[in-house]
């Protein structure tokens, strides 16, 4: 089975997807660091390092999975109201292309915050939009934690199948987590020898803070906002920047460290043999705007499963001009 992403960013969505079984025919990113990275870690890709406008989703007609982790910032807490021909919203471009390529199904993923009440009228549209297309659609707010991620960090996801794929679809079950920043980094943090590991790992033995990508306007690599650097500060963690490398063993006992990249990246669920390209600032940025490679695994194989028609699944809620029809329900509190 073979999948198409939009937005694809460095990799999060691509990762699971891949992990679930399909092959990627096209990765499309308008970001060149992150192009960069799809390239590095996957030369046999196709990369397209352009703009979602310029995509022609009839090229791929019929494919297995279109999937797209459409940006984020008209649907974040602190966003106001979308308002007509917004330029950062992307869902339209998403529907067209889906329009064009006419998949067996559809993964798209976003903020929590896209859940919120003064969304649902749009949110709406864009699932009638999608019934339109003779797809069954379905939506859940999921939570990373539920999926091994040690992060708090829920998300809006939409899924869409063909009428006699629907059937079989059904979302991975949701367990609590029992990893934690402790337990996902103690030996990263440990690599060069700080005695003080184990004094930080005792405040650190719970699930991190939402891990924030940040702008590109507004300077370097950090943790998030205010309250995010104090979440962290509870753990024993500075979050006001990004370390080049763990703590030397003759660093004070008493030192509150910094993440590393790559201790960032594991908190979020990429494997450890995944490298990012650019800069630091770069490479921080595509990790803190990943989706999850665990939950888009999780996801995908539903919806792989799905395609195969391997497993039964409830029907969608009820019938509305002889097709299964989603009609939005109360998300499920994170």
């Amino acid at each position: 089975m073979l999948s198409i992403e939009m937005c694809a960013g460095g990799g999060g969505q691509a990762i699971g997807i891949e992990q679930a079984g399909f092959g990627c025919a096209a990765a499309l990113e308008i970001d060149k660091h992150a192009c960069a990275t799809l390239r590095l870690n996957r030369p046999n890709w196709k990369v397209l390092e352009y703009d979602m406008a310029c995509f022609d989703g009839s090229d791929y007609e019929n494919i297995d999975l279109f999937a797209a982790g459409v940006p984020c910032p008209p649907f974040s807490t602190a966003g106001k109201q979308l308002g007509k021909d917004d330029e950062r919203d992307l869902f339209p471009e998403a529907i067209r292309i889906i329009g064009q390529a006419k998949p067996k199904a559809f993964m798209l993923e976003n903020v929590a915050g896209f859940a919120a009440e003064k969304f649902r009228f749009y949110r709406q549209r864009i699932i009638d939009d999608l019934v339109r297309l003779g797809f069954s659609v379905d939506a859940k707010l999921v939570n990373a934690n539920s999926f091994g991620v040690p992060q708090l960090r829920p998300r809006y996801i939409i899924v869409g199948l063909r009428e006699e794929y629907a059937p079989y679809f059904t979302w991975p079950q949701q367990t609590p987590c029992n990893q934690t920043v402790a337990s996902t980094i103690r030996d990263l943090l440990a690599a060069n020898a700080w005695p003080g590991v184990d004094q930080v790992m005792q405040k650190a033995n719970r699930i991190a803070p939402t891990i924030v990508g940040g702008s590109k306007k507004h300077g370097g690599p950090d943790l998030g906002p205010t309250r995010a650097k104090r979440q962290w500060a509870e753990l024993g963690i500075d979050g006001k920047g990004i370390a080049n490398e763990a703590p030397h063993a003759d660093d004070p006992l008493d030192l509150m460290p910094r993440l590393t990249i790559r201790m960032v990246a594991r908190l979020q669920g990429f494997p450890d043999d995944w490298h990012f390209a650019g800069g630091k600032t770069a490479s921080y940025r595509q990790i803190g705007n990943a989706f999850p490679p665990p939950v888009a695994r999780a996801i995908a194989t539903q919806i792989r499963s799905a395609l195969a028609q391997e497993q039964v699944s409830y029907a969608l809620n009820h019938e509305a001009n002889g097709q299964l029809y989603f009609m939005e329900a109360k998300p499920e509190k994170p």
